[in-house]
């Protein structure tokens, strides 16, 4: 399975209840990995992108918490846009992929739950670095 095959949408447990919604995320249940970082991203100004960058071993899950944002993946192959609008659905990103976070709506809210701890190397800041590596990986 190529790496971009690997970039899916996961649909989170969703318990209905009359007074709001529950949905639940647990690390190697719902993700394929062990949660060791979350972080947000939050009040983007209109026309700005965050990330556009690369990981070496890092894994994500991308969730809208509030409104709707595009995540932008790229295997150093092909590039696949994946908007997300709903939090009970969650954006798998693995390893080894470019990604870019682009489009927020007003008060949108990009929740990331990460694999590891934050490490300086494992980041590709230049595009055409990562996809020399890209090429050399696979």
């Amino acid at each position: 399975m190529s790496m971009m095959e690997q970039c899916r949408l996961i649909d989170l447990p969703k318990h209905h209840d009359p007074r709001g919604n529950l949905s639940v995320i647990e690390g190697g249940v719902h993700v394929p990995f062990d949660i060791k970082r979350v972080y947000y991203l939050y009040d983007v100004p209109g026309g700005s992108a965050r990330a556009g960058h690369g990981h070496i071993e890092l894994q994500q899950l991308f969730v809208a918490m509030s409104g709707s944002f595009d995540v932008i993946v790229d295997d150093g192959y092909q590039r696949k846009k994946f908007n997300l609008n709903r939090s009970y659905y969650g954006l798998y990103v693995p390893g080894m992929m470019w990604r870019e976070v682009e489009n927020f709506s007003s008060g949108g809210v990009c929740l990331v739950l990460a694999s590891t701890l934050f490490d300086r190397k494992d980041y590709y800041h230049d595009y055409d670095e990562f996809v020399a590596a890209a090429h050399q990986h696979k």
